[in-house]
């Protein structure tokens, strides 16, 4: 069902962040983020299960006694058995809906209800329609979407809860071996968990030293953060319902109630994205997929002009 108002989502945590760190982080979210959903679990590497885990129960409580409804992710890829069985019994004994994030989970979901995440292709109406005939109750599109593709996909599928990644690095690719381990010295199979080493993502850069990607593990991210912010009434009005904000190594509550401020029009394009700025300084913003342009471009609504950012 389409919600008569737009909420926000805060998707699940993608980087490694230890243990204690990643309990408090969503105690928080639970006490002063104004977030009505929250979907946490591994998403990019399951041997980070081990640091997560042990706090998934108390977070979960948490936040649902804050009054937050919690989605459970699964593996963006699932490479191995034991990552298999994760999957099957993730599904098989949660109490609460699971986000797919890989075709591998649409199976065994199949006639229960859930929710397709940013990771699931999702390109087309007809896509979206065959999804939500299969038990899916929210699909977030793609980030690289254009906002003319995201109309023509809400305008030939009505009826479904659309979301859309509002906030944070973007997720562009993931392997079955890990460049971060690798760029370390490390392998795989032995990785020392050193992608906890750089919690927002390690930088990449060309060989003209030009800021590039950012490596999570086996992930691949953006360098620049997508800000859709004076673009949410246009994608309210083409009935998007939901707003995902990724979390970065940042105050995520501070950057949920500027969402909230601007879907509230109690503040402006401009200053919402100077608040974000002011929150998550040290990255570049950027909605050049939004509006049909290259990922890291930056486009200004408010002077109909433009101005690149690297990746």
């Amino acid at each position: 069902m389409v919600s008569a108002n737009p909420a926000l989502v805060l998707g699940p945590v993608l980087y490694l962040w230890d243990g204690p760190k990643w309990r408090d982080f969503y105690f928080r979210i639970a006490d002063e983020a104004p977030v009505g959903e929250v979907v946490i679990g591994e998403t990019v590497c399951s041997k980070r299960l081990h640091f997560t885990e042990p706090h998934l129960a108390e977070v979960v409580e948490r936040l649902e006694a804050a009054g937050k409804s919690v989605r459970l992710s699964t593996l963006a890829l699932v490479t191995i058995e034991r990552e298999a069985q994760h999957v099957r019994n993730l599904i098989r004994d949660s109490a609460h809906v699971v986000e797919a994030n890989d075709l591998s989970a649409l199976g065994l979901l199949a006639g229960k209800r859930h929710t397709v995440g940013p990771l699931i292709n999702v390109y087309n109406a007809a896509t979206a329609k065959l999804l939500a005939g299969r038990g899916a109750s929210s699909i977030c599109l793609p980030p690289e979407l254009s906002m003319a593709s995201v109309a023509e996909i809400t305008a030939g599928a009505p009826g479904i809860a659309f979301e859309v990644f509002a906030f944070g690095r973007i997720p562009l690719a993931i392997s079955a071996r890990c460049a971060h381990a690798r760029a370390k010295g490390q392998i795989k199979d032995n990785c020392q968990f050193v992608c906890g080493e750089e919690p927002d993502g390690m930088p990449v850069r060309t060989l003209d030293r030009q800021s590039f990607l950012a490596l999570n593990g086996v992930q691949t991210v953006s360098h620049t953060c997508q800000a859709l912010v004076g673009e949410l009434p246009d994608l309210v009005a083409a009935g998007v319902s939901r707003f995902r904000l990724s979390p970065q190594d940042c105050d995520m509550a501070a950057i949920a109630r500027v969402y909230e401020d601007a879907l509230a029009e109690r503040i402006d394009a401009e200053e919402a994205v100077a608040r974000i700025g002011a929150i998550y300084p040290d990255v570049p913003l950027s909605n050049g997929f939004h509006h049909a342009r290259e990922g890291a471009a930056w486009v200004a609504r408010a002077r109909n002009t433009a101005h690149g950012a690297q990746a």
